[in-house]
């Protein structure tokens, strides 16, 4: 009986901490095409977050500049709704976003502006927006073989954005 109610307490503060990740904020930089800064409206400090299931080129990567101001152009100074889904192993924010009802990360991969996110065989959660940019030559894809960011970083290492 007692580790039941544990186990309910668990749960509940897991779904209270997870309530208290949604906010509404301004985009207010843009460092790269998959990382921003968000001031949430109600107060606070700017947070950092990745955008959850993309990889945007690394900046000093072929693609990476187009990719940031692609990004940029869409949301900068705009009020995006954000849900933190969890945190890395860099212990880095990763959040859905979503201005006036569209996806942000979809938008990105769908304009060709980053991959959907591979992660232990998956294919990550925008594949279907990939497809249709690689088909459409749109962005990276328009390359014969765009390279994937890990295996770019795994080469170079990390480009190092600039943080306001």
């Amino acid at each position: 009986m007692i580790k039941g109610i544990i186990l309910l307490w668990a749960v509940f503060m897991v779904g209270v901490s997870a309530a208290q990740e949604a906010f509404v904020g301004k985009v207010i930089f843009v460092s790269d095409g998959d990382t921003l800064w968000v001031r949430p409206v109600a107060g606070g400090p700017p947070r950092k977050l990745r955008i959850d299931g993309i990889d945007a080129p690394e900046l000093c990567q072929a693609g990476g500049a187009n990719s940031r101001d692609t990004l940029a152009d869409f949301v900068l100074y705009q009020r995006v709704g954000v849900t933190i889904r969890r945190h890395d192993d860099y212990g880095r924010a990763l959040a859905r976003l979503v201005l006036e009802k569209r996806d942000v990360g979809a938008h990105m991969v769908s304009t060709g502006s980053a991959w959907s996110y591979r992660w232990k065989g998956s294919r990550g959660p925008y594949l279907s927006e990939e497809i249709f940019a690689r088909q459409a030559g749109r962005g990276l894809f328009a390359e014969e073989l765009p390279e994937l960011p890990r295996n770019f970083r795994k080469r170079h290492g990390p480009c190092h954005p600039l943080i306001p």
